[in-house]
């Protein structure tokens, strides 16, 4: 999350513009009430600083300057073995500590923790060490991100271009266990299916080249800051001209030969992880993971398959309203195809989503009252990866405040993208999705670190479908083609937990797969063959979305009755967000006592 600040005006004139005065963060998470409490939190703290040092990258990620030159190969037998013997050392000093009578955060806090690292701890039996790179991310594409300075990685003083030195050089020996790690999967069985591979081959071809001055790379050269000195450009210069052309290129060749030469011809035909050694046990433990359910896989697809069915009825409604005279399949081809949805050009995405910026941020504060004070920027995907990239994404910003978070859109193969997707899609990766949550989880300072930072798939992502559904709310899908862009990322959502299940337990193809997208939705061949590539890369985190809509849209549902005319939205979404990212039980149980506090008999599921 793993996704990744000068205040903006718009964010100003958010905070300035709400009904109310927003709650602040720092009141909404008081200090350890108790001895216990403190020394959980001092656990807390020591435990997020090993991370820290243990995974480099992710502290970049985050802006904290302290390790923007150390690497850390996390792919080698020697650093395995030691997270899992660091994982069962923490959960024993937590426990170790007297629980009973813990409240509030210090409760939830020690909840979270001990079931983060029991999860971590089922998952170290499975291989996936064996599976360490994909059409969605490699080490050649890191490298070329981070030393473009498009990833965190700054580029800003002599000290951070000497850090990049330090930390590119490190990245060789990643590319040389990668290869290990992938010949240890083809003696075991475990590798990756042969679609993915031949997807990812290409993203090699795209970012090698033969001179250092024509790499992504050697962009933050060109356009070194004036204020260096002579004899400082002049060294950077050349240890990037040998940096690039030397070790990082030729690392990314002898990576990308072997995928082509010696793991294409031993990768698989199937898709599915059933198909591995153990391969359903681990997709059950994958879905427990991300759902933060014990929902099981056959049960969730039956959740599918039924929401499928629900929302398919709401496309007739919609099909009916414009008076189009076909049945939905040809209603499908039609929004997919008529001239009215498509975009003129590349800033024509750009200008859509700002422009829709402005009509949304005006309405926001009838429905939050709680909102970040870091703002964020609309950016297309980068062309390199744009061909594998979902429709859009969004990176947060970094905890120092320097860097804002990101939205992506992508506008690769630009006649597939159609205008009626826009409004769900940022709601959904913007505001009120993504950017409130994880921007206000960050400025929860009063956090141990590991919540702040971390979380939840099934709440981060279940937050953004249910952000979806305020579109009404803050005066978007007044028109009923939008509407049906809303319903159109329902169902694909819906879809997740059909098309994942299938194809990881069920013993579906890739082919079937997208025929099951195509074919109950309107989604393009384009969009349904990335998304179904990607369930096949990530087996299980497209459960989350779903079962976190549903769990949102229940919690919500029980509020307005328990409430009645007393329901506020403001009041509900500052409950669900106050906290950060729980899972769905601990999520469940909080909202029960903030209803018994309002005085209902509302319980938990």
């Amino acid at each position: 999350m793993k996704r990744m600040l000068a205040m903006t005006a718009a964010t100003v004139l958010l905070v300035g513009c709400a009904t109310s005065t927003p709650r602040t963060l720092a009141d909404a998470v008081p200090a350890p009430a108790t001895a216990a409490a403190a020394q959980l939190e001092a656990l807390y703290a020591d435990y997020w600083e090993e991370q820290l040092r243990r995974h480099p990258l992710r502290a970049t990620a985050l802006g904290d300057p302290r390790y923007h030159g150390d690497l850390t190969n996390t792919l080698t037998p020697e650093f395995r073995t030691d997270s899992e013997r660091l994982e069962r050392a923490w959960l024993a000093r937590v426990r170790a500590v007297e629980s009973v009578g813990l409240s509030g955060q210090a409760k939830l806090s020690y909840d979270i923790f001990v079931a983060q690292r029991e999860r971590a701890i089922a998952m170290a039996q499975y291989p996936d060490w064996m599976l360490p790179l994909n059409q969605l991310g490699h080490p050649a594409a890191t490298v070329a991100q981070l030393g473009a300075g498009s990833r965190g990685q700054p580029f800003a003083t002599v000290a951070d271009y000497d850090a990049w030195l330090k930390r590119g050089a490190a990245f060789v020996p990643v590319f040389d266990q990668t290869i290990a790690n992938l010949r240890e999967g083809i003696k075991a069985g475990v590798v990756q299916p042969r679609v993915l591979v031949e997807k990812t081959i290409p993203q090699f071809d795209a970012l090698i080249k033969a001179q250092p001055e024509d790499t992504l790379m050697w962009g933050v050269i060109a356009k070194m800051p004036d204020t260096f000195s002579v004899s400082d450009r002049e060294r950077l210069t050349v240890a990037y001209h040998g940096l690039i052309g030397t070790q990082l290129v030729p690392a990314f060749v002898r990576l990308r030969d072997f995928l082509r030469d010696e793991y294409l011809p031993a990768s698989r035909a199937s898709v599915g992880l059933s198909a591995l050694p153990n391969g359903a046990a681990w997709y059950a433990e994958l879905a427990k993971r991300y759902t933060t359910t014990n929902l099981t896989p056959d049960a969730i697809h039956q959740i599918g398959l039924d929401e499928v069915a629900r929302i398919t009825i709401e496309f007739e409604k919609v099909r009916e309203q414009v008076g189009f005279t076909g049945d939905l399949q040809a209603f499908f081809k039609f929004m997919n195809e008529d001239a009215r949805f498509a975009f003129k050009s590349d800033q024509d995405v750009l200008d859509t989503y700002n422009t829709l910026r402005g009509r949304i941020e005006p309405n926001i504060p009838s429905q939050f009252a709680l909102l970040p004070r870091a703002g964020f920027e609309v950016k297309l995907v980068e062309p390199f990866r744009a061909a594998s990239a979902p429709a859009a994404s969004y990176q947060g910003p970094s905890q120092d405040g320097t860097r804002p978070g990101v939205f992506y859109a992508n506008a690769f193969n630009l006649p597939s993208r159609r205008t009626w997707e826009t409004e769900s899609i940022f709601l959904h990766e913007a505001i009120p999705g993504h950017h409130f949550q994880i921007a206000l989880q960050q400025e929860l300072t009063g956090l141990p670190a590991f919540r702040r930072f971390g979380g939840e798939t099934a709440y981060i992502e279940g937050w953004g479908l249910y952000a979806e559904s305020l579109g009404h709310d803050v005066g978007v899908y007044t028109d009923p083609y939008q509407y049906f862009g809303r319903l159109a990322a329902a169902i694909w959502r819906a879809n997740r937990l059909v098309v994942d299940t299938g194809l990881h337990t069920k013993g579906w193809t890739r082919e079937q797969a997208i025929a099951q997208m195509r074919q109950t939705s309107a989604i393009s061949e384009t969009n349904a063959t990335i998304e179904v590539e990607r369930y096949i890369a990530m087996p299980g985190q497209a459960l989350a979305y779903k079962i976190g809509e549903l769990k949102l849209q229940a919690l919500r549902r029980r509020a307005m009755t328990a409430l009645g005319n007393r329901f506020d939205p403001r009041e509900f979404h500052r409950v669900v967000l106050e906290d950060g990212s729980l899972p769905l039980d601990v999520l469940d149980a909080k909202v029960a006592r903030w209803l018994a506090s309002k005085g209902t008999n509302a319980s938990s599921d």
